[in-house]
């Protein structure tokens, strides 16, 4: 089963969100639906960015790497070099 990384952008503060889903426009959705937790805070969000992977232990070895950059520049570098959405 397909699996992605997902990058997604707050449109109010500019803020990066990075996670995992099989379907990453209805976790996109579910982000933007009122709920409790970090990205109800800071809606609505934006899909920018992401990979697909042949399995959730690859995705969410490369959502784990991602996280760990710990950098906005890092981020904004890689949804500029890369156009998948």
């Amino acid at each position: 089963m397909e699996y992605y990384v997902y990058v997604i952008q707050s449109d109010l503060d500019s803020s990066f969100y990075i996670g995992s889903s099989a379907d990453p426009y209805s976790r996109l959705e579910k982000h933007n639906r009122p709920h409790k937790g970090y990205t109800a805070r800071k809606q609505p969000w934006s899909l920018k960015y992401f990979e697909k992977f042949s399995s959730k232990k690859e995705a969410l070895l490369r959502e784990r790497f991602l996280k760990a950059q710990k950098s906005k520049q890092f981020l904004i570098k890689l949804i500029q070099n890369n156009s998948s959405i």
